[in-house]
């Protein structure tokens, strides 16, 4: 390569340092010391359990294991393992990831060679009339190198925004990866708060039965009208068909759960949890809005798409210039192809050009404008991710206290029915309370069981939706790198 072309080269390195457009910073993180408007509460105790907020306290990667129950976390391994919507999620990172090294290939010199042979005829003039030597082989070995130098930084803002769908990817991975776990122990709580109410409801099932028997056998006797005995009845028939209810939703979880651990619902047996297995977490994290902002995956999302946003308005305003290519090429040309390397005429070349667009309508301009345009949308669409990120935090820290306070009513209406119920029955017994008293105490004893389960499974699926809001600890960078190894 001759100087004048060495020289060329350096230049072209030195200008391919600078890239045109923004150079992206990340969005200043919201203030604030607390996520809600007044400060959480300072415990929230109902049913033997108190659960507080702390700020010490950060959200573990494995976050579902403060359940304390080895088979949900057996649950939610096997889902995280198996899973074909995160392995489809973990298959696109690689894609992105690919993509990206591919990119980096625009910084280096193509290098190619190629190996010709043709045999032709050719006419050429030595004087006035025509020599015509007849047909000959030709055999031509060629190796050529072309660079083009980023003299504006399009191919350093192109492989930025390659990074940035790298960066979006890894997050839609950490979020497929949350929302699955938090699926499946989501899950897991309502089918053991529906195994709960289902047993309740077959011991009042129970109940009523022996109530009929009571009531028949009176009527036989007449001691009692035999319109009791219908009014049991009916009320016997409204449980068993709580109860189908019941048992409809655990098959439906029991499917559910089959379907996110990735299997069929025939391959697929429900591990038998309980509520009682589930350990209610006490000391719950208080994160500060900027945290929920650095770590909640689909902020991340935003993050990323905003800065593949920002790449783009510098590939828009390096394509306003022109572009430089540098390139060369030698080789040999001979008539013998078995020769070729040896003998044969050689020849080389050297090439440099700078071509650009001097009048496309203003496509290139306006095509710099839409960038901008959508960094700008993709700005709104960060903020608008946050506020929701914060306005989910905020609705799970209240909903934990509100489920304190309901759940504490619920089991002081469960007591106050039962015992109500234990008081008529005795006045029945005694015969001095009809059979329309006894059906009215068991009913709201009936609706106070199925209730305060129902507050109890609430409680536990509403501390999933906080670790789930604050971002599930997936920032953790060994979790996040067990989640994309191949």
């Amino acid at each position: 390569m001759g100087a004048a072309a060495i020289r060329w080269t350096l230049c072209a390195a030195m200008l391919g340092g600078c890239a045109l457009g923004p150079d992206f910073h990340r969005p200043a993180p919201p203030s604030g010391a607390g996520v809600l408007h007044a400060a959480p509460p300072a415990a929230m105790a109902a049913d033997g359990r108190t659960q507080r907020f702390d700020p010490r306290t950060d959200v573990a990667p494995d976050w579902w294991k403060q359940f304390h129950c080895a088979a949900l976390d057996a649950l939610v391994q096997e889902g995280l393992t198996n899973s074909p919507g995160l392995k489809a999620a973990r298959a696109t990172l690689w894609e992105a990831q690919d993509n990206l090294r591919a990119g980096y290939g625009v910084f280096f010199p193509q290098i190619g060679a190629s190996l010709g042979a043709t045999r032709e005829s050719s006419v050429f003039f030595l004087g006035p009339n025509p020599i015509r030597p007849g047909p000959f082989n030709l055999a031509t070995l060629q190796a050529n190198v072309t660079y083009t130098p980023d003299l504006f930084g399009a191919e350093r803002r192109t492989v930025e925004a390659l990074g940035a769908q790298v960066d979006a990817q890894h997050d839609a991975l950490v979020a497929a990866r949350l929302t699955l776990a938090g699926n499946i122990v989501n899950t897991a709580i309502a089918r053991a708060g529906y195994a709960a109410q289902r047993d309740a409801q077959r011991r009042i099932v129970g109940e009523q039965r022996e109530q009929r028997r009571i009531a028949l056998a009176q009527v036989r006797a007449g001691t009692a009208p035999y319109s009791s005995v219908l009014a049991i009845e009916s009320q016997l028939a409204t449980s068993r068909a709580t109860l189908a209810a019941l048992d409809q939703r655990l098959d439906q979880t029991r499917h559910l759960l089959a379907q996110l651990v990735g299997k069929a619902p025939a391959a697929f047996s429900a591990p038998p949890i309980a509520l009682g297995d589930l350990v209610l977490p006490e000391a719950l994290p208080d994160s500060l809005p900027s945290s929920v902002a650095r770590h909640r995956p689909d902020i991340l999302i935003a993050e990323a798409r905003l800065h593949a946003a920002s790449a783009g308005i510098g590939i828009a305003t390096a394509n306003l210039f022109p572009n430089l290519t540098l390139g060369g090429a030698a080789g040999r040309d001979t008539t013998a192809i078995a020769s070729i390397l040896h003998n044969g005429y050689r020849f080389w070349s050297l090439e440099a050009s700078l071509a650009g667009s001097l009048f496309a309508g203003g496509t290139q301009w306006y095509q710099r404008k839409a960038a901008i345009d959508a960094y700008d949308a993709a700005l709104a669409t960060y903020d608008q991710t946050v506020l929701a990120g914060l306005s989910q935090v905020a609705d799970t820290m209240r909903a934990l206290d509100h489920d304190a306070q309901a759940l504490r009513a619920q089991a002081d209406a469960r007591a106050t029915a039962s015992e109500a119920l234990r008081l008529v029955q005795a006045n029945f017994t005694g015969g001095t309370a009809s059979y329309l008293d006894l059906l009215t105490a068991d009913a709201l004893l009936q609706q106070a069981d199925l209730a305060y389960l129902g507050a109890v499974a609430q409680r536990l699926q509403d501390t999933v939706a906080l670790y789930v809001a604050l971002g599930g600890g997936g920032w953790d960078t060994t979790s996040s790198s067990a989640a994309i190894s191949r």
